[in-house]
């Protein structure tokens, strides 16, 4: 081999190298957002707190109490063998 091919054998090794050290780096980056992200998962659920007016707590509480109450008129409809504003006396 003459010393020019060696020459440029070494500089492909090297820039193999610093891609493969890119890489890692882009890795580190990738895993460092994640870390972010997570991070900001557990800071949104511990903003969801009680907040007077239209929040996502408020909604998902008066979602579920809505629920309860279909199943509640669903049961007596079943028990009481007659339609819910019949039992109510609103009919």
């Amino acid at each position: 081999m003459n010393p020019k091919e060696e020459q440029t054998n070494s500089e492909v090794t090297k820039l193999e190298n610093e891609s493969s050290i890119e890489k890692q780096k882009d890795e580190n980056n990738i895993n460092e957002e994640i870390g972010n992200n997570k991070l900001n998962e557990k800071s949104i659920v511990i903003e969801d707190e009680y907040k007077f007016g239209w929040s996502s707590y408020s909604e998902i509480t008066n979602g579920r109490f809505a629920m309860i109450g279909f199943l509640a008129i669903i049961l007596i409809e079943l028990f009481s063998q007659q339609s819910f504003l019949k039992w109510a006396g609103i009919l």
